[in-house]
């Protein structure tokens, strides 16, 4: 299971405050969209993927995921059965950057919807 806290890398979060400026989305309910778009391309995490998670934007597991918590969880667990805590964390959070990419240059919340 993911840890009770959880934080993305510091680049990942100034773009999900980005995207909210622009969308007036807040960045865990975009992180959430980032992680499924990710899931749904086909991204995998691997070791190398791992990166510092320095950003200062450090909630809990349930203000990040909220009701998506549990299938959150469990695509991660199908995906990386043999990741636990902090390596899993890291999967999520390779899953939001990989996601976040396609959504960050959005500059209002109808282009963000039109392209979803």
């Amino acid at each position: 299971m993911l840890p009770n806290r959880m934080q993305l890398t510091k680049t990942v979060e100034d773009q999900l405050k980005r995207l909210k400026t622009y969308t007036d989305i807040t960045p865990n309910v975009s992180a959430r969209i980032a992680f499924f778009r990710s899931v749904e391309s086909g991204f995998t995490f691997t070791k190398s993927d791992e990166k510092k998670l320095d950003g200062s934007l450090v909630l809990d597991k349930i203000t990040w995921l909220g009701e998506t918590q549990l299938i959150t969880e469990q695509v991660l667990k199908l995906k990386y059965p043999e990741l636990e805590g902090k390596a899993l964390q890291s999967a999520w959070a390779a899953h939001v950057e990989d996601g976040i990419a396609a959504l960050r240059n959005h500059k209002s919340l109808y282009n963000l919807v039109s392209r979803l």
